[in-house]
């Protein structure tokens, strides 16, 4: 089968014919990839960011695909060790000794995926695989910071998304389907902001051109400028949840950030998180862009997302 695998410490694609992987025992799976969307993180396994291991290894954890068993079904690829406190509630994806597919295992750019274990198995029911494969990281990371804000966000309140890429876009879908809140956009980008105006914000414009205070505040860039922004514009009790992985620092202290305000970090999602993003999915329509390309072109997917040539989500199609 066709695999786009990491070699060495260079962050070169290989595009290796390797066997299909074979299921060791009756609660592993292995599953014909249907669509594995491109992630930026993708982007920071290829860059070292992450320390990635093992070599050689196949990328992706955005991943829909098809088995004998199940049908259609997602992937839930945050694997944790099954046997800390994290998992024993299901939140795997911040188990101390969690090995991520396409990070720290075998991923979902290839034509088969073994999966370690059952319960990382989610039917499609009538969910298009292609389309809905980011929803697997890009969508329920989104779903898992804005369900960190719904019990602050009441009617009359204001909640703000920095960043209207494609967690952003989510985002902005996920606060108008189940909260009360009036939803703002910050990003720089005037075809972003039409974007998140299309998708229900009532404003959308460049963070300094608005006006605080907001109850949440979602940073789906967390640079340091955002972030400094996101300080600003949250309300005194409110809430500001850093997401993206840009590296930005703010001091906290008393009289650093509002008084009482809640500073936090928001990763991946947890199975429950999944398992009702799914079910959400299956019920409201979440609209975002996806851009089908062959696996073979995966190379060109990370180019194009580099440098930010892409209006939603990529998603490599064996």
């Amino acid at each position: 089968m066709l695999a786009v695998r990491l070699h060495g410490g260079d962050g070169a694609l290989h595009f290796d014919d390797i066997d299909v992987p074979v299921a060791a025992d009756d609660d592993q799976v292995v599953v014909r990839v249907l669509g594995c969307g491109v992630c930026y993180s993708d982007i920071h396994v290829v860059d070292g960011d992450f320390g990635s291991e093992p070599r050689p290894l196949t990328l992706g954890h955005e991943v829909t695909g098809f088995s004998e068993e199940h049908g259609n079904v997602f992937v839930y690829t945050p694997w944790g060790c099954g046997s800390c406190r994290f998992c024993a509630t299901g939140s795997e994806m911040i188990c101390p000794d969690s090995h991520e597919a396409g990070l720290f295992d075998q991923g979902g750019y290839a034509e088969y995926m073994l999966v370690p274990h059952r319960r990382y198995i989610f039917p499609l029911g009538d969910l298009d695989p292609i389309d809905s494969a980011p929803l697997g990281c890009g969508g329920l990371t989104a779903f898992r910071a804005v369900k960190q804000a719904l019990p602050l966000l009441g009617p009359g309140s204001r909640a703000l998304v920095l960043g209207a890429g494609g967690l952003g876009q989510y985002a902005i879908q996920y606060l108008r389907m189940l909260s009360d809140a009036e939803v703002h956009v910050g990003d720089p980008d005037p075809a972003k902001c039409a974007t998140a105006k299309e998708l229900g914000a009532a404003e959308a414009a460049a963070p300094a051109d608005l006006e605080g205070p907001y109850t949440a505040v979602l940073d789906f860039v967390a640079a340091q400028a955002s972030l400094e922004e996101g300080v600003r514009l949250v309300d005194r009790q409110g809430i500001l949840v850093a997401i993206g992985l840009h590296g930005g620092r703010v001091p906290f202290g008393f009289g650093a950030v509002p008084m009482e305000a809640k500073l936090t970090t928001s990763v991946w999602g947890s199975l429950g998180d999944f398992g009702e993003l799914i079910q959400l999915a299956q019920r409201e329509q979440i609209r975002h862009v996806v851009e089908r390309l062959p696996l073979a072109d995966a190379a060109i997917a990370h180019e194009r997302l580099r440098r930010g040539d892409v209006k939603g989500r990529f998603v490599l199609v064996p």
